[in-house]
């Protein structure tokens, strides 16, 4: 990864049990996670790292199975549950001296916030929730028909079909995602060294088959835990934004805001941004203007 893309922060690379984790640290202030999303790597915050390190210390990592972080084995979904990547955040945190924090996440990276919320109240003191809705809730919406996510059923599918219909062109599918995603239809907004960062983890046989995982998991294990927590009636402790584009991928009949608030995140606050998907790259003044107040309190 190009330095200049998040100049005055620390590349570390930090063992936290079976996986190794890479990451960006740096700035001043209470310890903030920002976590990315498929099929991205740590570079998709480099245009709202500058700002938030003047009151935060970034932890920036890329979560196991991308970018540069290591790859452990997995079938069925088995590794990449978000329990099992929520973990990672706080071994990680523990290594650097941290034990709260706040957690903004985008994309699979939100999904690995809100589980760390449930499962460890006592860790995350704010939660930022960039475009998504609950994983139970996309799935639900799949199902009836209401959401058009064909890459959620396609890339959960069984070992080994996603993985060989990827690899015939590995860069073809993932920027035409990429692209399909963004609110322009293009890569314009992307930054060439970040997609450059993009390009390396996407066309590489073990992390497309740990991109697969990480769906395995989010249809099958992270569903059951979804739905263990609302039947025990568990809510996000801490206080929650929501914010998404105009276009996000699994809209259903109710904004991804009120999604929130009819399960998880009741007194969740937030909005929408002119923006694709990829909120932190396509409108990151947008974005800081409704996550920096957010995180303030």
């Amino acid at each position: 990864m190009p330095a200049d893309l998040f100049p005055g922060l620390a590349a570390r690379t930090i063992d936290v049990e079976e996986v190794r984790i890479f990451c960006r640290v740096g700035g001043s202030g209470p310890p903030l996670v920002l976590l990315h999303g498929f099929p991205q790597t740590h570079a998709i915050w480099h245009r709202l790292a500058p700002a938030l390190a003047r009151h935060h210390t970034l932890v920036i990592p890329d979560l196991r199975g991308y970018g540069w972080s290591s790859v452990p084995e997995s079938h069925g979904g088995a590794g990449y549950s978000k329990r099992a990547m929520g973990r990672d955040v706080i071994r990680l945190m523990e290594e650097l001296g941290h034990v709260r924090f706040a957690v903004c996440g985008h994309d699979r990276g939100a999904r690995v916030g809100y589980r760390l919320a449930l499962d460890h109240p006592e860790r995350v003191e704010r939660l930022a929730l960039l475009d998504i809705l609950p994983t139970y809730r996309v799935w639900q919406n799949i199902k009836a028909g209401t959401t058009a996510a064909a890459h959620w059923a396609f890339l959960a599918g069984d070992e080994p079909g996603p993985e060989t219909e990827i690899l015939k062109d590995p860069l073809g599918y993932f920027e035409g995602l990429l692209a399909g995603w963004s609110g322009s239809g293009d890569l314009k907004r992307f930054h060439p060294a970040a997609l450059s960062a993009y390009r390396q983890s996407c066309n590489e046989p073990t992390r497309i088959h740990a991109f697969c995982e990480d769906y395995r998991a989010g249809a099958t294990i992270d569903v059951a835990d979804d739905e263990a927590d609302l039947a025990a009636g568990r809510r996000i402790g801490c206080p929650v934004q929501v914010i998404s584009g105009r276009f996000y991928l699994t809209a259903g009949a109710e904004s991804a805001l009120e999604a929130w608030r009819d399960s998880f995140a009741p007194q969740a606050v937030g909005g929408t941004v002119e923006s694709g998907h990829f909120v932190a790259e396509e409108n990151p003044d947008a974005v800081l203007a409704m996550l920096e107040p957010f995180l303030k309190g």
